[in-house]
């Protein structure tokens, strides 16, 4: 249950028109922000869903833009930013694995200069390039931003070699963050584990049993799991920056 009044804030968040983008969206509209959903100009998803928010009686406008390709990305930022008239939190979701199933590690051959440029460009500097061009906004709200990294990022086998490479490269790029826009505003990171996504229902069932099997907790993250960590790093945590939190069930 969100229990903090937003009423006057606003929020932005990229990848917004599903799983975790769209959850961490919905929390920040319930508790009274005014968020922009972020998504690619292509994905229907996000005109569906901002409707649908808008009939519930929420402050929501959409913000298309892909934050992989440079210029695209700022020009997004800036236009959510004037429309807004300010913004006090940043949630730089967008991310890909650029692929429907995991790669094996030892499948070098896949990981191509084109797979790798996807990757980075969209999971590494895209949240630079968002994050850039909002940082004057935020450090004059005194915001924050939360990324979302994963446990890929921290040597657990991910869905390929370049993936888990580009999301240890935003682990360190939200420390290097934090250090920049404080001491106005804060950057932290969430590290999510398996999530139940539209991006993971192709993967094997058998990993995804496996991966259940080895947490504390006995089950997989859902995109709401997520986004409540995002949420508390963003409104709350007031003396924490420059950290990544991991959301995984407790995986042993």
């Amino acid at each position: 249950m969100i229990t903090i009044d937003l009423t006057g804030k606003t929020a932005l968040v990229t990848g917004g028109a599903s799983g975790i983008g769209l959850a961490t969206a919905e929390m920040f509209l319930r508790g009274g922000a005014t968020v922009a959903i972020n998504h690619l100009p292509e994905d229907s998803r996000g005109t569906q869903e901002a409707e649908r928010l808008k009939a519930a009686g929420h402050r929501v406008i959409r913000a298309p833009g892909n934050v992989g390709k440079a210029g695209e990305a700022e020009r997004m930022v800036s236009d959510v930013i004037d429309r807004l008239g300010r913004l006090d939190y940043l949630v730089n979701n967008a991310g890909t694995p650029a692929t429907t199933k995991p790669i094996e590690f030892n499948d070098l051959d896949a990981m191509t200069e084109e797979f790798w440029n996807t990757i980075l460009s969209t999971n590494l500097i895209g949240p630079f390039r968002c994050t850039h061009a909002a940082a004057a906004a935020l450090k004059k709200a005194r915001g924050a931003v939360c990324n979302t990294a994963s446990v890929a990022g921290l040597g657990i086998v991910g869905s390929s070699v370049a993936y888990g490479a580009s999301k240890a490269g935003l682990i360190n790029l939200t420390r290097s963050l934090a250090r920049v826009l404080g001491p106005e505003a804060r950057v932290n990171a969430v590290a999510p584990g398996f999530v139940e996504s539209p991006w993971t229902k192709a993967w094997p069932e058998e990993r995804k049993r496996d991966y259940a099997s080895k947490a504390m907790l006995r089950r997989v993250c859902k995109p709401e799991d997520i986004a409540e960590v995002i949420f508390f790093l963003c409104t709350g945590a007031t003396l924490v920056t420059g950290q990544t939190i991991v959301v995984d069930g407790g995986v042993a």
